[in-house]
């Protein structure tokens, strides 16, 4: 029996559209790309659209190095209507006068309250496990659970008017597992009423960006980042043959020897612009594979 031809390694960034789990954005990549080692990293809301990453072949070894990144979306906060979702897609659990609420005022409550190190309540509806169980299961058989606030991190929080009353824009640059219907809801709160999220859109996850970005229907082998793309954010360091050969092995090495800097993780890059591994800090003055991507 002839051997099967490998599949595809690397990454790519899809523009995800609206009504697709990321699971099934997954799925459909599998056949899309001609194999079944495929995976996500950052998990996107079915109605949400943007950026999501996919490891692809080799590639998903790497993704535990992107799942961290920063992300930033763009989405509409609708004052005066609370939901069960915290977005347009769940069901109207109250109703609140809010037209007198001015654009100073969402602003001034963004700044003053939502704005750097803050608190937040993930929503029930989500991929979140509590006890061994993701939370989106728990609230489709009616149970609510306490969650414990965690803390995330607003790096910049613009709010912008729209030309319907009542709906403002939020352009938030935020750390990782930040919750943006529950930032929407938590700014409607504080203005003495209710909001939900819609129009969710994620522009960019760490360094990779919309302008990368293609539709999934547009999704082929070709389209893929080399697998040194994926890990870019990452300090490098460049290898010659004898080093290059070491790295395959997956031997501890002197940090100096490949001259890294900063506290790691660090890419390895080999002559060919190939990446060999990642590296992470060890004992004393080296460092250790944590991913080997290439065979001695």
């Amino acid at each position: 029996m002839a051997e099967r031809a490998p599949g595809p390694d690397g990454l790519a960034v899809v523009d995800k559209p609206a009504g697709w789990t990321s699971h099934d954005v997954v799925a459909k990549s599998r056949g899309l790309l001609g194999t079944r080692k495929v995976g996500h990293a950052g998990t996107l809301d079915p109605d949400a659209t943007g950026v999501l990453l996919l490891g692809v072949g080799k590639g998903t070894r790497l993704l535990r190095f992107l799942s961290p990144l920063g992300k930033a979306y763009v989405g509409e906060m609708v004052l005066g209507t609370a939901t069960t979702t915290l977005d347009a897609a769940g069901e109207v659990t109250a109703t609140y006068d809010m037209t007198a609420v001015t654009l100073d005022d969402a602003r001034r409550v963004a700044a003053e309250r939502f704005t750097g190190d803050i608190l937040q309540v993930p929503p029930m509806v989500s991929a979140l496990k509590v006890g061994g169980r993701r939370l989106h299961e728990l609230a489709r058989e009616g149970i609510e659970v306490e969650r414990e606030a965690r803390p995330v991190t607003i790096r910049s929080l613009e709010v912008e008017a729209t030309d319907e009353p009542g709906v403002f824009r939020l352009r938030v640059d935020c750390t990782s597992g930040t919750y943006i219907r529950s930032l929407a809801a938590d700014i409607g709160a504080a203005l003495g009423g209710g909001a939900h999220l819609r129009n969710l859109r994620r522009t960019s996850v760490g360094p990779f960006r919309l302008d990368d970005a293609v539709p999934l229907a547009g999704l082929d082998p070709e389209r893929l980042l080399p697998l040194a793309d994926a890990v870019r954010h990452l300090p490098a360091a460049r290898v010659g043959d004898d080093l290059a050969a070491a790295v395959a092995l997956g031997k501890v090495l002197e940090r100096d020897a490949l001259g890294l800097a900063g506290d790691g993780p660090w890419s390895v890059i080999g002559p060919d612009d190939a990446l060999l591994a990642v590296y992470e800090p060890f004992r004393g003055t080296t460092a250790k594979p944590s991913v080997v991507l290439v065979s001695a």
